[in-house]
């Protein structure tokens, strides 16, 4: 869900030169407006630094809750180290609902500068500094543009958002009258709602109960899957029993499940309570997260869930996962959903749901299943394969306007000859996104650059050019000692 829009944006109230609180709240606190707009007078007006030779204008943007008195507290810190502000600006936060982003240019010393720095990272989040004023005005007028992560950590704001079920279940829920199973609910809920970026996955004492119910998924999907499951799939789910414990009697811990997904394809999971919009799911994505739930569907019922619990996940998507070609696909959708309209991410959402949720692809002139929906789901993967089951050829252009359907089979399948294929499909999907940008998954640090000026493409040539210096080295190589 997005954050609900100002009356006015940010830019409106700056170029009249209200301050943030002013522009923030309702005419009853036009007093508490009047008064920041003394304090920043007094704040701009004090006389340069005393070593004039060395100060410089420089800046730091960051953020704060949108609270009467918030500015007051912050630009009281720059007055305790004595650091000069030229310039001041605000706007809402993108990163953040209810928050406010805050753009302070001012003068002062390296040194000075550095002794701030430290001072406000203990009282305000700091979102980064030595920011050129033209690079923040470029930032402002995307203001239509939806909020998007551009750092992993803030993964966490979207995996807090869960839209349906998590404790909360639906009368037709096969849990819904048993007060046992719903507690249970919310002690998983519990978990997922604490779990922060960088912190281990709690590990789950799964009840007796549980374990059984997840004995008969497995136990009956494993007898399909050597004729049922592409072979990528067949592939990995025996190095997960070795190494993460995918057994009949045993329900395996996302964080053994993490660490081995990173090692194989750089993903990792990441605990949830339920589900998450498209936006947030898909953001995920693209920095190789997939959000995954740790409960287990209601024992009465064991083939059968109204929602994805850890079966669907444990099963149906973390053995691909796993595959560094079927990953690379999934991160590729995930960073085509990011910044674009909800209509485009809407389009994404189904051709996700057609493929990697209930996807067929072509394996030695037979249909096999990837998708995560159908290895999860005993009936639906044996209608898929049958001669009952309607079958299309993948083509992003018209799958995304297909009907998802959730309680029953779907209507239609649709079939790609492999996952490079459905890929190179989606890049081609991805040039009609509209956005003002294109984005550019940076492994080392964990973000998302934005491609929107000739600087940010220079640097992504740059790494570009080091990645073909090593290229061409490994093939000279190659032909000194082949001889070639």
């Amino acid at each position: 869900m997005q954050p609900a829009m100002m009356m006015f944006s940010s830019k409106y109230w700056s170029r009249r030169g209200l301050s943030l609180d002013s522009a923030m709240f309702d005419h009853q606190n036009q007093l508490l407006g009047n008064h920041i707009s003394n304090t920043w007078e007094k704040y701009l007006t004090r006389p340069d630094c005393e070593n004039a030779e060395d100060s410089g204008k420089t800046a730091v943007v960051f953020s704060l809750k949108n609270e009467v008195g918030c500015l007051v507290k912050a630009l009281r810190l720059f007055q305790e180290k004595r650091v000069n502000l030229n310039h001041i600006e605000s706007r809402r936060s993108k990163r953040v609902p209810n928050e406010v982003e805050i753009f302070a240019s001012c003068s002062c010393s390296k040194k000075e500068f550095n002794e701030l720095l430290e001072h406000l990272k203990d009282q305000v989040n700091i979102i980064s500094f030595n920011t050129p004023a033209n690079v923040w005005s470029a930032e402002a007028d995307d203001e239509d543009v939806p909020w998007f992560p551009m750092k992993i950590s803030e993964l966490d704001q979207c995996s807090h958002r869960v839209l349906m079920y998590g404790s909360e279940l639906d009368a037709d829920h096969p849990g819904f009258k048993d007060n046992v199973y719903r507690e249970r609910r919310k002690y998983f809920v519990e978990v997922a709602m604490n779990y922060k970026f960088g912190k281990p996955i709690p590990r789950i004492e799964y009840t007796p109960e549980e374990v059984r119910t997840w004995g008969v998924v497995f136990r009956e999907l494993t007898k399909l899957y050597p004729t049922h499951a592409c072979r990528e799939y067949l592939k990995n789910l025996p190095l997960l029993t070795k190494h993460c414990g995918y057994r009949e009697d045993n329900i395996p811990q996302l964080e053994d499940v993490s660490l081995f997904l990173r090692e194989r394809s750089g993903f990792t999971v990441w605990p949830v309570a339920g589900y998450l919009s498209p936006r947030d799911f898909l953001a995920g994505l693209a920095y190789r997260v997939f959000n995954c739930t740790q409960y287990v569907r209601h024992s009465t019922d064991p083939l059968y869930t109204p929602e994805p619990d850890t079966c669907h996940e444990l099963l149906g998507h973390v053995p691909l996962l796993a595959d560094p070609k079927f990953a690379q696909f999934s991160q590729e959708i995930g960073l085509a959903s990011l910044g674009a309209s909800d209509e485009d991410v809407q389009k994404l959402a189904t051709c996700y749901f057609f493929t990697i949720e209930f996807g067929l692809c072509k394996q030695d002139d037979q249909l096999r299943a990837y998708g995560a929906g159908l290895l999860s789901s005993i009936g639906e993967l044996r209608h898929a394969l049958s001669d009952k089951a309607r079958v299309k050829m993948f083509d992003p252009k018209t799958t995304c306007f297909q009907e998802c359907l959730i309680t029953t089979f779907q209507d239609v399948y649709f079939v790609s000859e492999s996952f490079e294929e459905a890929k190179e499909k989606m890049r081609e999907f991805a040039k009609t996104i509209k956005r003002p940008f294109s984005v550019y998954y940076n492994p080392y640090t964990q973000s998302v650059d934005l491609l929107k000026d000739t600087c940010s493409i220079e640097n992504v040539v740059q790494d570009l050019r080091s990645d073909l210096t090593t290229v061409c080295d490994a093939l000279g190589k190659m032909n000194t000692y082949m001889g070639i």
